[in-house]
């Protein structure tokens, strides 16, 4: 896929404190890219300065688009104006149609369930609907990079999946979608490829299941059995499982799940051994996190 944004090497200083240090990410057409990492890493800072709000203390960016739409996590509404009137306001400032604006607003608004609200002053707006107003402005132009700023933060579950399939529909339409959360499950279910950042730096990179394989514990497999508890931890033991008992229940660690548990289930049943319940408790990224920074992400 061809490279839209390659940023290199930025570095941003405040006074004497030193906020990003030489962080370098890139983005692809029909990709979706998050910067994953708790409050206060550099995440907001660093997308501030690729759409051109800050300028870095040093370093590159190349953007090889036509045109970037950004969701800042502030929002930058008029609050005595209507919902509508903000975003025909931006719609112009965009140059789109009057008629294209208001159709892709209206199902905007529809489908993030501020349609009935439209008319009314954003001063009256909960900081979740605000929130929701911000994104459908964000996403009424054809750009081909959308950088979305905390786009789910404030907003009820329901919300959250809305904007999931939002960003989604983003990706099949051949846009590029650069987004920052905290969120690990948001980074999970909508990402081709992560860049963890803490303190200033990327501490890592790469899809979801790359990074896990690379920095997270094995996956344990508990199974609880009907009888026959010590047994079975030899059967498996003997097997070459690393396995142990933990509450009269059958833990044993797996590199590969997906494929260890049919030989289990099989291994224990041919010995007659008979599994009453099994779950798979996998690696996440908080684990890959916990392991390279020793903090979850969800620290203050």
């Amino acid at each position: 896929m061809r490279e839209i944004l390659k940023v290199s090497n930025i570095v941003k200083r405040f006074g004497d404190v030193e906020v990003l240090r030489g962080v370098s990410i890139s983005v692809s057409q029909g990709s979706i890219v998050s910067l994953l990492g708790p409050n206060g890493s550099g995440k907001t800072t660093l997308i501030r300065i690729i759409a051109g709000i800050l300028r870095p203390s040093s370093g590159e960016i190349v953007f090889r688009g036509r045109l970037a739409s950004f969701l800042p996590q502030e929002h930058g509404l008029f609050e005595e104006l209507s919902g509508w009137d903000n975003i025909m306001f931006y719609a112009r400032l965009y140059e789109l149609r009057d008629d294209y604006a208001k159709r892709r607003g209206k199902d905007l608004l529809e489908r993030l369930g501020i349609i009935g609200h439209a008319n009314d002053p954003v001063a009256k707006y909960s900081g979740g609907m605000k929130k929701k107003l911000s994104l459908v402005i964000a996403s009424l132009p054809d750009a081909d990079l959308l950088i979305f700023d905390e786009p789910t933060t404030g907003l009820d579950p329901l919300s959250r999946q809305v904007v999931w399939e939002l960003v989604e529909e983003e990706k099949r339409s051949g846009r590029a979608v650069l987004l920052t959360t905290h969120y690990m499950e948001e980074a999970e279910k909508l990402s081709d490829y992560i860049y963890l950042i803490y303190k200033g730096s990327i501490v890592a990179e790469g899809s979801s299941e790359d990074l896990k394989k690379r920095y997270a514990p094995e996956s344990v497999v508990e199974i609880e059995l009907y009888k026959d508890i010590s047994r079975a931890v030899e059967i498996l033991r003997e097997e070459g499982f690393k396995s142990f008992v933990e509450n009269d229940i059958v833990k044993i660690f797996s590199e590969n799940p997906r494929e260890d548990v049919p030989k289990i289930i099989t291994i224990l049943y041919s010995k007659d051994v008979y599994v009453k319940s099994l779950k798979v408790a996998e690696p996440t990224l908080e684990d890959v996190f916990i392991k390279l920074t020793g903090r979850r992400l969800s620290e203050e």
